[in-house]
């Protein structure tokens, strides 16, 4: 009888229309997407969905409809290609099934996340597959509770509780700062990645290991901030020419942010790598293009879409429950933009 008292404290499409104070139709139309929904108030229900934690319940939506055999992608933006080689994964893993896609870009907007969290589980797919999200613990706890299918990309749960994929990022880090200290260098400039994910941590992490493990003093003025763009990785490396003692090389988080740091050195008329080396991170396919040819840590990110598609198809075919949790090998990709620093 208790447990059949907590099921019903789960919010409801009603307990959504008390709090943001519009009917119950609103508040549906909202969730799904309708146009004719005023941008002010879908916002609000929006907030309230998101501050209660609501998910529409899958087993209703099954008993209504049945599957709809498609499989929704959440990305924050389409425009580099880190993203574009998961979901080529991801696309290539699903022609082998009977499943289509649905991609949503979120922009890195918080209410885009939850926005479109909610309308893919009101109905509009069978499972989701988050692509370095930012989407609150609260959805993804609702996510759980009703059992609804999905898996996460290149980013942790804090609970450990969802299905996920991701690369070893520390390790990744670790080599690629190795690598650096054994070419000769011992003032390393370190670009992050946007420190809400769980991979600009552990490569923030990988790359003190590395310092701390060949006893280089960490200098905290070597460490600027960046957030995986190349303009954050251009006004990164200002920051750190600017320095009185500058770095002999340049480690950034990832490929995009290797691109604007390159940027900036030719800017201040420096050349890469006979002044300063710098080292990338994801392996993109543009790293192998550009001049000079970027070193960098690869990420197998085709692999990490293909396996996410594999787990997910489980879980909404099989009914899998435990939440796997796969990580994947990188490696030290050496060409052309890094050397032993000037005597």
């Amino acid at each position: 009888m208790q447990k059949d008292d907590k099921k019903t404290n789960a919010p409801t499409i009603v307990d959504v229309a008390r709090e943001s104070g519009v009917s119950y139709s609103t508040v549906s139309r909202a969730l799904n997407g309708y146009e004719f929904v005023k941008p002010s108030t879908r916002e609000k229900v929006l907030q309230a969905a998101q501050k209660l934690g609501y998910v529409p319940n899958q087993q209703a939506r099954s008993l209504a409809g049945g599957r709809s055999n498609l499989i929704g992608i959440l990305v924050p933006t389409l425009s580099n290609g880190y993203v574009a080689e998961i979901v080529r994964g991801i696309d290539e893993e699903l022609t082998k099934s009977n499943y289509n896609l649905i991609l949503y870009t979120t922009h890195r907007h918080h209410g885009k996340e939850s926005t479109y969290v909610a309308s893919i589980v009101n109905g509009a797919a069978d499972g989701l597959l988050l692509v370095v999200p930012l989407v609150s613990t609260s959805y993804l706890n609702a996510l759980r509770q009703q059992t609804f299918p999905y898996v996460l990309i290149d980013q942790s749960d804090m609970t450990e509780t969802s299905a996920m994929v991701n690369a070893t990022n520390w390790q990744g880090a670790y080599e690629a700062t190795e690598y650096l200290i054994k070419l000769g260098h011992r003032r390393i400039g370190f670009i992050t990645g946007l420190m809400g994910l769980n991979s600009a941590a552990e490569r923030l992490k990988g790359y003190t290991a590395a310092l701390d493990d060949y006893e280089i003093p960490l200098r905290h003025e070597l460490i600027a901030e960046g957030n995986f763009q190349q303009t954050s990785g251009y006004r990164a490396t200002q920051k750190l020419l600017d320095l009185n003692e500058r770095p002999t090389a340049i480690f950034a988080a990832n490929d995009l942010s290797a691109y604007g740091a390159i940027e900036a050195l030719r800017e201040r008329g420096m050349r890469v790598p006979e002044d300063m080396s710098v080292i990338g991170f994801d392996d993109i396919p543009q790293s192998s293009l550009i001049y000079p040819k970027l070193t960098t840590i690869r990420q197998p990110l085709d692999q990490m879409g293909r396996v996410a598609v594999k787990m997910l198809l489980e879980h909404i075919e099989q009914r899998v429950q435990g939440m796997r949790q796969v990580t994947l090998a990188t490696r030290l990709i050496v060409r052309d933009s890094c050397r032993p620093p000037q005597a």
